[in-house]
C-alpha cells in the first residue's frame, strides 16, 4: 500500500514537473504574453504583432477569459511551420494557397477571413529605375531589375516574400546580383533598411501607415495592382490536438464577431489618422 502511494505520489511530481517545464518553455518562447489567466493560447503572427493589433485582439478577450496569450513572432511560412508542429494552438496568415493546403491535409481547421491591407512598392523619391510609371506590379519589378536599382527582399518565406515571389514569376525573372538584397528579417526593419539605404521594397500597407513618419528617403511608388492586395486568415489546432485549442477556437470565434472586427477596422485610427487594416467585409471582394 505505502509502495503503492509512494508511486502515485513520484508520478504525481513528474507530471506537475513535466506541465512546469512546458508551461515555462512555453513562456519562454514568447515574444510577449498578454493577460494574466490560468490558460495559455499560443498565437503566430508577424506584422499584426508587430505593429500592435494582436494587443489590443487579447487584452479585450482576455478581460471575459481566464487566459493569457502568447504571441510568436513569426511570418507566414514560419507561423504554418509552428502550427503543424502543434508548437502554437492558431496563427494569422497571409498566404492563401499554403492556407488551404493546410485545411485539406487536416492538420488546420477554422480558416476564417479576418481583414486585409495591400502592398505598396515603395522607393527612393528620385525613382531611378521609374515605376511610379509601371502598369504593374510585374512591370515595376521588370523595372527594378532592368535598372538594377537596389532592392530589398526579406526572402524568409513569409506570405510578403511569397507574394514578392509570384510577381518576379510574373515578370518572368529570376532575380540575383549585388542589387539584390536578401534581408532574412520583418517587415519594419527591412522597410527601415531601405531607406537607409534609398532602396527599393514592397511593405505592407499596415506597416507604411505605422512607419512614414520616420522614412526620410523613400516613398510610395507604385500601388493599386488588384494583385496587391493582401487579405488575412486564421487557422486553429483541430479539436483537441492542443491544450490551449479550445480558447484559440474561441478567440477566433471573437476576432470573426462584430465586436472583434470593429476593433480591426478602427485599430490606428486614432494614432495614426488612419486605420492599419479592412475588415472582413471589405476584404472579402478580394479573397479568393
Amino acid at each position: 500500500m505505502h509502495k503503492f502511494i509512494n508511486a502515485r505520489r513520484i508520478l504525481s511530481i513528474l507530471i506537475f514537473t513535466a506541465f512546469i517545464t512546458g508551461y515555462s518553455f512555453a513562456q519562454d518562447n514568447c515574444t510577449k504574453i498578454y493577460g494574466t489567466g490560468s490558460t495559455i493560447m499560443g498565437l503566430a503572427t508577424g506584422s499584426p504583432g508587430e505593429l500592435g493589433l494582436v494587443e489590443v485582439l487579447a487584452n479585450e478577450f482576455n478581460k471575459t477569459h481566464d487566459s493569457r496569450l502568447c504571441w510568436k513572432k513569426a511570418g507566414s511560412g514560419a507561423s504554418l511551420m509552428l502550427l503543424k508542429d502543434k508548437k502554437v494552438d492558431f496563427i494569422m496568415v497571409h498566404a492563401p494557397a499554403a492556407e488551404k493546403q493546410a485545411v485539406q491535409e487536416s492538420w488546420a481547421v477554422k480558416r476564417h477571413l479576418i481583414g486585409s491591407n495591400e502592398f505598396y512598392i515603395v522607393g527612393p523619391a528620385t525613382d531611378p529605375a521609374g515605376i511610379s510609371k509601371a502598369k504593374s506590379a510585374a512591370d515595376a519589378y521588370a523595372k527594378i531589375a532592368a535598372a538594377k536599382s537596389k532592392f530589398y527582399s526579406r526572402g524568409d518565406n513569409s506570405g510578403t516574400h511569397k507574394k514578392e515571389m509570384a510577381i518576379w514569376k510574373k515578370a518572368a525573372i529570376q532575380p540575383s546580383g549585388d542589387w539584390y538584397t536578401v534581408t532574412k528579417t520583418f517587415m519594419m526593419a527591412t522597410l527601415k533598411m531601405a531607406d537607409e539605404n534609398k532602396g527599393y521594397f514592397m511593405t505592407d500597407s499596415s506597416t507604411w501607415v505605422a512607419a512614414k513618419k520616420e522614412m526620410n528617403n523613400i516613398k510610395i511608388l507604385f500601388r493599386g495592382d488588384p494583385f496587391l492586395i493582401n487579405t488575412y486568415h486564421t487557422l486553429s489546432q483541430p479539436e483537441g490536438a492542443t491544450a490551449g485549442q479550445p480558447y484559440a477556437a474561441e478567440f477566433i470565434d471573437f476576432i470573426v464577431s462584430e465586436k472583434g472586427q470593429n476593433l480591426v477596422r478602427s485599430y490606428g485610427v486614432k494614432e495614426y489618422g488612419e486605420g492599419l487594416y479592412n475588415d472582413a467585409a471589405y476584404a472579402k471582394q478580394y479573397d479568393h
